[in-house]
Protein backbone atom coordinates (compact mmCIF):
# COMPACT_ATOMS: atom_id res chain seq x y z
CA UNK A 1 0.00 0.00 0.00
CA UNK A 2 1.33 3.74 -0.55
CA UNK A 3 0.20 6.58 0.70
CA UNK A 4 1.02 10.02 -1.04
CA UNK A 5 0.21 13.56 0.52
CA UNK A 6 -2.33 15.65 -0.70
CA UNK A 7 -3.31 19.59 0.44
CA UNK A 8 -7.30 19.85 1.80
CA UNK A 9 -7.67 23.43 1.93
CA UNK A 10 -6.59 26.34 4.09
CA UNK A 11 -3.28 24.57 4.56
CA UNK A 12 -4.41 21.12 6.15
CA UNK A 13 -2.89 18.14 4.98
CA UNK A 14 -4.45 15.25 4.42
CA UNK A 15 -3.18 11.06 3.00
CA UNK A 16 -4.64 9.99 -0.59
CA UNK A 17 -4.51 6.14 0.22
CA UNK A 18 -3.51 4.28 -2.82
CA UNK A 19 -3.38 0.32 -3.60
CA UNK A 20 -2.88 -1.87 -6.89
CA UNK A 21 -6.13 -3.47 -7.12
CA UNK A 22 -7.55 -6.04 -10.18
CA UNK A 23 -8.96 -3.63 -11.61
CA UNK A 24 -6.12 -1.14 -11.59
CA UNK A 25 -4.64 1.22 -8.96
CA UNK A 26 -6.86 2.30 -6.36
CA UNK A 27 -6.92 5.74 -4.73
CA UNK A 28 -8.95 7.14 -1.85
CA UNK A 29 -8.92 11.23 -1.81
CA UNK A 30 -9.80 13.05 0.96
CA UNK A 31 -12.88 15.46 0.09
CA UNK A 32 -11.48 18.58 0.91
CA UNK A 33 -15.14 20.05 2.41
CA UNK A 34 -16.19 16.74 4.44
CA UNK A 35 -13.60 15.89 7.21
CA UNK A 36 -15.02 11.79 6.48
CA UNK A 37 -15.44 12.02 3.16
CA UNK A 38 -13.28 10.14 0.12
CA UNK A 39 -14.20 10.01 -3.08
CA UNK A 40 -12.52 6.49 -4.72
CA UNK A 41 -10.56 6.41 -8.13
CA UNK A 42 -9.76 3.72 -10.02
CA UNK A 43 -6.23 4.15 -12.77
CA UNK A 44 -7.73 8.21 -12.65
CA UNK A 45 -11.55 7.53 -13.35
CA UNK A 46 -13.78 8.60 -10.37
CA UNK A 47 -16.26 5.49 -9.45
CA UNK A 48 -17.90 6.55 -6.17
CA UNK A 49 -18.06 9.19 -3.33
CA UNK A 50 -18.42 8.08 0.35
CA UNK A 51 -18.82 9.96 3.83
CA UNK A 52 -18.45 7.99 6.53
CA UNK A 53 -19.95 10.72 8.66
CA UNK A 54 -23.23 10.68 6.86
CA UNK A 55 -23.25 7.56 4.78
CA UNK A 56 -27.08 9.36 3.34
CA UNK A 57 -24.94 11.89 1.55
CA UNK A 58 -24.52 11.29 -1.87
CA UNK A 59 -22.36 13.30 -4.00
CA UNK A 60 -22.24 11.98 -7.49
CA UNK A 61 -25.08 13.32 -9.28
CA UNK A 62 -26.29 9.78 -10.99
CA UNK A 63 -25.44 8.06 -7.99
CA UNK A 64 -28.51 10.38 -5.95
CA UNK A 65 -30.75 9.37 -8.62
CA UNK A 66 -29.42 6.02 -7.74
CA UNK A 67 -30.87 7.09 -4.29
CA UNK A 68 -34.19 8.67 -5.37
CA UNK A 69 -35.16 5.13 -6.56
CA UNK A 70 -34.31 3.41 -3.36
CA UNK A 71 -36.01 6.02 -1.35
CA UNK A 72 -39.32 5.15 -3.07
CA UNK A 73 -38.87 1.69 -3.59
CA UNK A 74 -41.14 0.81 -0.31
CA UNK A 75 -42.66 3.26 2.27
CA UNK A 76 -39.90 5.18 3.93
CA UNK A 77 -37.62 3.71 6.33
CA UNK A 78 -39.12 0.09 5.61
CA UNK A 79 -36.28 -2.47 5.59
CA UNK A 80 -35.81 -3.94 1.84
CA UNK A 81 -33.65 -6.80 0.32
CA UNK A 82 -31.03 -5.46 -2.35
CA UNK A 83 -28.68 -6.59 -4.35
CA UNK A 84 -25.80 -4.08 -5.36
CA UNK A 85 -23.92 -5.53 -8.80
CA UNK A 86 -20.73 -3.25 -8.47
CA UNK A 87 -19.63 -2.73 -5.63
CA UNK A 88 -16.78 0.58 -5.84
CA UNK A 89 -16.92 1.79 -1.98
CA UNK A 90 -20.13 0.84 -1.43
CA UNK A 91 -21.82 4.09 -1.41
CA UNK A 92 -25.16 2.77 -2.31
CA UNK A 93 -25.45 0.08 0.13
CA UNK A 94 -24.18 2.37 3.13
CA UNK A 95 -27.50 4.79 2.04
CA UNK A 96 -29.53 1.90 2.13
CA UNK A 97 -28.11 0.98 5.19
CA UNK A 98 -28.72 4.44 6.77
CA UNK A 99 -31.77 5.54 5.76
CA UNK A 100 -33.79 1.85 5.67
CA UNK A 101 -32.22 0.14 9.18
CA UNK A 102 -32.64 -2.94 9.03
CA UNK A 103 -32.31 -3.92 5.47
CA UNK A 104 -30.39 -7.13 4.28
CA UNK A 105 -28.24 -6.78 1.54
CA UNK A 106 -25.80 -8.49 -0.83
CA UNK A 107 -22.65 -6.50 -2.61
CA UNK A 108 -21.15 -8.68 -5.67
CA UNK A 109 -17.66 -7.13 -6.46
CA UNK A 110 -15.47 -9.24 -8.52
CA UNK A 111 -12.87 -7.12 -7.60
CA UNK A 112 -11.90 -9.06 -4.29
CA UNK A 113 -8.36 -7.13 -3.39
CA UNK A 114 -10.72 -3.71 -3.99
CA UNK A 115 -13.38 -5.17 -1.71
CA UNK A 116 -10.28 -6.14 0.81
CA UNK A 117 -8.64 -2.15 0.46
CA UNK A 118 -12.37 -0.45 0.66
CA UNK A 119 -12.86 -2.43 3.46
CA UNK A 120 -9.90 -2.03 5.57
CA UNK A 121 -10.02 1.96 4.84
CA UNK A 122 -13.56 3.06 4.80
CA UNK A 123 -15.11 0.11 6.98
CA UNK A 124 -18.51 -0.69 7.41
CA UNK A 125 -20.58 -0.51 10.27
CA UNK A 126 -21.08 -3.45 12.19
CA UNK A 127 -24.69 -3.82 12.72
CA UNK A 128 -25.71 -3.35 8.75
CA UNK A 129 -26.58 -6.40 7.27
CA UNK A 130 -24.26 -6.52 3.94
CA UNK A 131 -22.68 -9.42 2.75
CA UNK A 132 -20.51 -9.15 0.16
CA UNK A 133 -19.60 -11.16 -2.79
CA UNK A 134 -16.19 -11.45 -4.88
CA UNK A 135 -17.41 -12.97 -7.68
CA UNK A 136 -18.36 -12.32 -11.11
CA UNK A 137 -21.77 -9.73 -10.96
CA UNK A 138 -23.86 -12.50 -13.59
CA UNK A 139 -22.23 -15.75 -11.39
CA UNK A 140 -23.80 -13.80 -8.16
CA UNK A 141 -27.03 -13.03 -9.44
CA UNK A 142 -27.39 -15.99 -10.41
CA UNK A 143 -27.41 -17.11 -6.70
CA UNK A 144 -30.18 -14.49 -5.49
CA UNK A 145 -33.68 -16.80 -4.89
CA UNK A 146 -36.49 -16.43 -7.58
CA UNK A 147 -38.46 -13.18 -6.40
CA UNK A 148 -35.86 -12.07 -3.09
CA UNK A 149 -34.64 -8.93 -4.31
CA UNK A 150 -36.83 -5.42 -3.39
CA UNK A 151 -33.81 -3.19 -5.49
CA UNK A 152 -31.23 -4.75 -8.05
CA UNK A 153 -28.64 -1.80 -9.07
CA UNK A 154 -26.22 -2.90 -11.59
CA UNK A 155 -23.35 -0.29 -11.79
CA UNK A 156 -20.55 -2.56 -12.85
CA UNK A 157 -17.31 -1.03 -14.35
CA UNK A 158 -14.75 -3.18 -15.91
CA UNK A 159 -11.78 -0.15 -16.40
CA UNK A 160 -14.58 2.42 -17.47
CA UNK A 161 -16.83 -0.09 -19.44
CA UNK A 162 -19.79 -2.16 -18.95
CA UNK A 163 -18.65 -5.87 -19.91
CA UNK A 164 -21.19 -7.32 -22.38
CA UNK A 165 -22.34 -10.29 -20.53
CA UNK A 166 -24.27 -7.77 -18.36
CA UNK A 167 -25.83 -6.12 -21.11
CA UNK A 168 -28.06 -8.62 -23.06
CA UNK A 169 -31.76 -9.47 -22.28
CA UNK A 170 -30.58 -13.00 -20.70
CA UNK A 171 -28.64 -11.01 -18.02
CA UNK A 172 -32.32 -8.71 -18.01
CA UNK A 173 -34.36 -12.37 -17.21
CA UNK A 174 -31.94 -13.08 -14.72
CA UNK A 175 -32.67 -9.43 -13.03
CA UNK A 176 -36.28 -10.08 -13.60
CA UNK A 177 -35.99 -13.36 -11.86
CA UNK A 178 -34.30 -12.38 -9.14
CA UNK A 179 -36.94 -9.36 -8.06
CA UNK A 180 -40.13 -9.72 -6.35
CA UNK A 181 -43.45 -8.48 -8.22
CA UNK A 182 -43.47 -4.69 -8.28
CA UNK A 183 -39.62 -4.51 -7.36
CA UNK A 184 -37.04 -1.45 -8.94
CA UNK A 185 -34.18 -2.54 -11.09
CA UNK A 186 -31.63 0.26 -12.32
CA UNK A 187 -28.69 0.06 -14.39
CA UNK A 188 -25.75 3.06 -14.65
CA UNK A 189 -24.97 3.36 -18.19
CA UNK A 190 -22.46 5.30 -19.69
CA UNK A 191 -22.60 6.69 -23.16
CA UNK A 192 -22.02 9.92 -25.61
CA UNK A 193 -23.39 11.01 -28.75
CA UNK A 194 -24.71 9.56 -30.61
CA UNK A 195 -26.17 7.45 -27.24
CA UNK A 196 -26.65 3.96 -29.25
CA UNK A 197 -25.69 2.14 -26.13
CA UNK A 198 -27.95 3.64 -23.63
CA UNK A 199 -31.09 3.12 -26.42
CA UNK A 200 -30.19 -0.65 -26.95
CA UNK A 201 -30.28 -1.04 -23.61
CA UNK A 202 -33.97 0.47 -22.90
CA UNK A 203 -34.67 -1.34 -25.84
CA UNK A 204 -32.98 -4.88 -24.29
CA UNK A 205 -34.38 -3.93 -21.01
CA UNK A 206 -37.92 -3.58 -22.62
CA UNK A 207 -38.06 -6.97 -23.69
CA UNK A 208 -38.24 -8.13 -20.03
CA UNK A 209 -40.16 -5.38 -18.20
CA UNK A 210 -43.16 -3.17 -19.30
CA UNK A 211 -42.25 -0.20 -17.19
CA UNK A 212 -39.27 1.89 -18.10
CA UNK A 213 -38.31 5.26 -17.46
CA UNK A 214 -34.62 7.32 -17.82
CA UNK A 215 -32.91 9.71 -16.25
CA UNK A 216 -30.23 11.66 -16.85
CA UNK A 217 -28.42 15.23 -17.47
CA UNK A 218 -30.26 16.95 -20.22
CA UNK A 219 -27.19 17.64 -21.34
CA UNK A 220 -26.30 13.94 -21.83
CA UNK A 221 -29.75 13.00 -23.33
CA UNK A 222 -29.19 15.61 -25.83
CA UNK A 223 -26.27 14.09 -26.98
CA UNK A 224 -24.26 16.89 -26.26
CA UNK A 225 -21.46 14.87 -23.77
CA UNK A 226 -20.32 12.04 -22.52
CA UNK A 227 -21.88 11.00 -19.21
CA UNK A 228 -23.89 8.83 -17.18
CA UNK A 229 -27.94 7.73 -17.61
CA UNK A 230 -29.79 6.05 -15.06
CA UNK A 231 -32.51 3.60 -16.31
CA UNK A 232 -35.12 2.46 -14.00
CA UNK A 233 -37.24 -0.70 -15.13
CA UNK A 234 -40.00 -2.38 -13.05
CA UNK A 235 -43.30 -4.32 -13.83
CA UNK A 236 -45.15 -2.76 -11.78
CA UNK A 237 -45.60 1.16 -12.74
CA UNK A 238 -42.76 3.93 -11.80
CA UNK A 239 -43.17 6.65 -9.78
CA UNK A 240 -42.34 8.99 -12.86
CA UNK A 241 -44.19 12.02 -11.25
CA UNK A 242 -42.13 12.12 -7.76
CA UNK A 243 -38.64 10.80 -9.39
CA UNK A 244 -39.37 13.60 -11.87
CA UNK A 245 -39.57 16.45 -8.89
CA UNK A 246 -36.43 15.00 -7.26
CA UNK A 247 -34.22 15.00 -10.52
CA UNK A 248 -35.53 18.86 -11.12
CA UNK A 249 -34.87 19.98 -7.76
CA UNK A 250 -31.08 18.27 -7.80
CA UNK A 251 -28.09 20.17 -7.74
CA UNK A 252 -27.45 18.93 -10.87
CA UNK A 253 -30.70 18.76 -12.49
CA UNK A 254 -32.09 15.75 -13.75
CA UNK A 255 -34.58 14.82 -16.70
CA UNK A 256 -37.06 12.12 -16.58
CA UNK A 257 -38.03 10.64 -20.25
CA UNK A 258 -41.24 8.11 -19.55
CA UNK A 259 -43.61 6.50 -22.32
CA UNK A 260 -44.17 7.74 -25.61
CA UNK A 261 -40.97 10.37 -25.39
CA UNK A 262 -38.65 7.56 -24.19
CA UNK A 263 -40.19 5.54 -26.99
CA UNK A 264 -39.52 8.21 -29.14
CA UNK A 265 -36.00 8.66 -27.90
CA UNK A 266 -34.78 4.92 -28.47
CA UNK A 267 -35.95 5.01 -31.85
CA UNK A 268 -36.51 1.70 -32.76
CA UNK A 269 -33.21 0.54 -31.58
CA UNK A 270 -32.69 -2.88 -31.26
CA UNK A 271 -32.13 -5.71 -28.46
CA UNK A 272 -28.84 -7.61 -27.16
CA UNK A 273 -28.70 -11.21 -26.54
CA UNK A 274 -25.68 -13.04 -25.32
CA UNK A 275 -24.61 -13.99 -29.05
CA UNK A 276 -23.93 -10.00 -29.98
CA UNK A 277 -23.61 -8.54 -26.65
CA UNK A 278 -20.60 -5.70 -26.84
CA UNK A 279 -19.31 -3.81 -23.90
CA UNK A 280 -20.39 0.11 -23.64
CA UNK A 281 -18.50 2.54 -25.83
CA UNK A 282 -14.82 3.88 -24.06
CA UNK A 283 -15.46 7.47 -22.45
CA UNK A 284 -13.51 9.58 -24.44
CA UNK A 285 -10.33 10.83 -22.56
CA UNK A 286 -11.32 14.51 -21.68
CA UNK A 287 -14.26 12.99 -19.35
CA UNK A 288 -11.62 12.48 -16.80
CA UNK A 289 -9.50 15.40 -17.15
Amino acid sequence: MGKVKKKQGRGRAAEAVTEQVAGGLAELVPDRDRPRGFTLLIDGAPQSHVDLDDPSYLDFAYQRRLGHLADLVAPPGKPVQAVHLGGGAFTLARYVAATRPRSTQQIVEIDAPLVQFVRRELPLDSGWRIRVRSVDAREGLAKVPDGWADLIIADVFSGARTPAHLTSTEFAGEVRRALRPGGFYAANLADGPPLAYVKSQIATVGTVFPELCLTADPAVLRGRRFGNAVLLASDHALPIAELTRRAASDPHQGRVEHGRALADFTGGAAPVTDAAAKPSPEPPPSVFE
